[in-house]
């Protein structure tokens, strides 16, 4: 059948291998390549035919990733990390190719082929990691946002190697050759700034007016890969120009439409590259080379990790993020495999070196989710041993800090925050090691402490001791596990309020101690299904009930009912002895009638601690407040309370039941 069956193989084969990877909690992306091997030219039994011309799918499985991830991206998320994408990935660039040059003739290779070999290890797969960050959930991140930047330059700097490397011997000549790509690329640039701010938006103005959801996808991937292969033509990798047309589409209104219709295509021609980067493992060559294989793999590992790591922090990010660059981007990519084909092509490096070097890249590509997991545990073993403690303080007020909040992390989150202290006048002081919020906080005359929330010196600056509160808003769960254990050993009856990333970590933040957190998808969750409920009918009352009992579901990872502290003891009680907001009917037969005269609390147990009537809220009211239709009630006490309160309301002889038990009480003893 040709190429059909070989993709109906392969799906078959990946399928099985997703399968076994998703049941030993593995990558799918490792299910992927095992499928690949499985189904490769080089083992035994069912193999692909075409093997080439999957290769060659496999490149729009590289492309529509990039799309997707420049319409999540757009240009500005990317600016801020602009200085280390251009600047250090230059110079890991350079220093990686001088240090393969090294290995190279340490394996005896001639200075070209040295060059060469150097070349093809110091790129990195934008594929494996981008999907693996996606899987993850953390392509929003900082760090993430420093990854998928070096990434993106390494993608255009394979157009000078192509160039410059195969005229080593007549450098003059590459010079020549790469001048002109540079005009080449500026001219892409200058038709992609015309096309991306008149005639895109327009285009998919028209297409969306037309109605038709087929064709809107189908205009959509006709953009994502026809502007790649007009950076084909001009000189430029196939799967940048994706990428940016990709980040020119997220500036439209449509973008989020687009990058929903576009996703399970783009997971399936993903998958095919991932295939077919296990068929280019040849178990024979694995089993004769192993040493030098592995050899090369560490050294890898090793030096390009921790270059990534330390390039990242000399352009000042801090944190997790050095180890989050380097433990993500130390693999060999798949644009190596086609700088290794151009230079077999030319004869420049030899079938061993060209064998080595796709060994090494698929390994390197199969370790990488793992490595990227392990990122936060080396980074909380290193903050453990190694606990920093710069600050610097700005807008501090001369008196010391006395009840106040502590805010660490001046992000979207923090700096809400922040706005909503100021405004009513509360004292807080921001924690925050990003130099940048730093400044933002200063410049709004927030007291501001340059530093990290989880070293001593600085928490004692911030006035640990003395604090009312501590809101916790940072995204990483490692760097907020550490600030909550560091609190919690320099102050434990202190509050501490989290931030968590997940529902999973919940459970976690629990176990910690903290006095409450908050997930703000959950909370988006709740507040839309609260919008959703007000418009089909249901009352403010009873909406508020429900949204009330799935927040202490959700949440229950946080409290501990079998805990035998006094926090646990609060929760149990708070429980219990809960408020609901219960609407009076206009035709209530309460209405009219005074609390006290009613006698409710005598007669069901609970308490009306509250009543709003209009823009009017009356709190803990007296029993001379007479109720009236359309009045909102705050009903305190036991679920049988006010489950009693409700049954009396409910009931027509209610009212005459609690006048009748207010009389007797009035009544004097005989």
């Amino acid at each position: 059948m040709g190429i059909a069956g070989d993709i109906a193989l392969i799906l078959v084969a990946a399928f099985l291998g997703g399968v076994i990877a998703q049941r030993l909690g593995l990558p799918l992306i490792l299910g992927y390549i095992a499928a690949g091997i499985f189904v490769g030219p080089n083992t035994g039994g069912l193999t692909v035919g075409q093997a080439h011309d999957i290769e060659l799918l496999a490149e729009i499985g590289v492309a529509l990733l990039l799309f997707a991830i420049g319409l999540h991206f757009p240009l500005s998320a990317l600016a801020p990390v602009k200085r280390v994408a251009l600047i250090g990935t230059a110079i890991q660039l350079g220093l990686t190719i001088a240090f393969g040059y090294v290995i190279g003739q340490f394996l005896g290779l001639g200075w070209e082929e040295a060059v060469w070999f150097g070349a093809l290890i110091s790129l990195s797969s934008t594929a494996v990691v981008l999907k693996t960050l996606t899987e993850q959930g953390v392509l929003n991140t900082l760090a993430s946002r420093v990854i998928i930047g070096m990434l993106i330059v390494q993608d255009i700097a394979v157009v000078p190697l192509l160039v410059l490397l195969p005229e080593l011997s007549n450098v003059g000549e590459g010079l020549n050759r790469l001048g002109v790509a540079v005009l080449q690329a500026a001219g892409f640039v200058a038709v992609m700034a015309v096309l991306g701010v008149r005639v895109l938006p327009w285009l998919m103005a028209r297409i969306v007016g037309w109605g038709s959801r087929e064709l809107f996808l189908i205009s959509v991937v006709a953009v994502g890969l026809g502007v790649g292969y007009g950076t084909y033509l001009f000189g430029l990798s196939f799967a940048f120009g994706a990428f940016v047309a990709g980040m020119v589409l997220s500036q439209s209104e449509y973008s989020h439409q687009a990058l929903a219709d576009i996703a399970p295509l783009r997971d399936v021609f993903a998958m095919l590259f991932f295939v077919s980067v296990g068929m280019l493992i040849d178990p024979a060559f694995l089993w004769r080379e192993a040493g030098t294989v592995l050899l090369i793999v560490l050294l890898v590992f090793l030096f390009k990790g921790g270059l990534f790591a330390g390039i990242t922090r000399i352009f000042g990010y801090g944190n997790i993020a050095p180890f989050a660059v380097g433990l993500g981007l130390f693999q060999v990519g798949e644009f190596s495999f086609v700088l290794a084909r151009v230079g077999i092509g030319t004869e420049a490096i030899s079938e061993r070196v060209y064998s080595i070097v796709l060994t090494t890249a698929v390994i390197t590509m199969a370790l990488t989710p793992f490595a990227i997991r392990l990122a936060p545990v080396v980074y909380g073993r290193w903050r453990e041993r190694f606990p920093k403690e710069s600050m610097q303080t700005l807008n501090l007020p001369e008196t010391e800090l006395r009840d106040h909040v502590i805010i660490a992390g001046y992000g979207r989150v923090g700096s809400f925050v922040g706005e909503m202290l100021r405004r009513l006048e509360q004292p807080f002081v921001v924690v925050d090691l990003n130099p940048d919020r730093v400044e933002e906080a200063g410049e709004r005359g927030c007291p501001t402490i340059y530093g990290d929330a989880a070293a001593e010196p600085v928490l004692e600056a911030a006035g640990i001791h003395r604090a009312r509160l501590m809101i916790i808003t940072v995204p990483d769960p490692v760097e907020a596990r550490l600030v909550i254990e560091r609190v919690r050993s320099m102050n434990p009856e202190l509050h501490v309020v989290a931030r968590s990333t997940t529902v999973e970590q919940l459970e976690d933040l629990g176990a910690l101690g903290v006095y409450e957190a908050v997930q703000p998808e959950m909370e988006a969750g709740l507040e839309l299904g609260r919008q959703a409920l007000v418009h089909m009918g249901f009352g403010a009352g009873e909406v508020q009930r429900f949204s009330d009992r799935v927040r202490r579901e959700l949440y229950a990872p946080i409290s501990d009912p079998s805990g035998d502290g006094p926090l646990a003891q609060l929760r149990r009680a708070s429980n219990m002895i809960e408020s609901d907001w219960i609407e009076l009917p206009e035709d209530s037969v309460l209405a009219g009638r005074t609390i006290g005269e009613m006698g409710i609390r005598a007669k069901t147990g609970a308490s009306i601690v509250a009543v709003v009537r209009g823009e009017k809220v009356v709190t803990n009211p007296g029993p001379e407040l007479s109720l009236a239709g359309g009045d909102t009630l705050s009903v305190l006490g036991t679920p049988e309370q006010r489950s009693a309160f409700l049954a009396l309301m409910q009931t027509p002889d209610g009212v005459e039941q609690l006048e009748e038990s207010a009389g007797a009480r009035q009544q004097p003893p005989k």
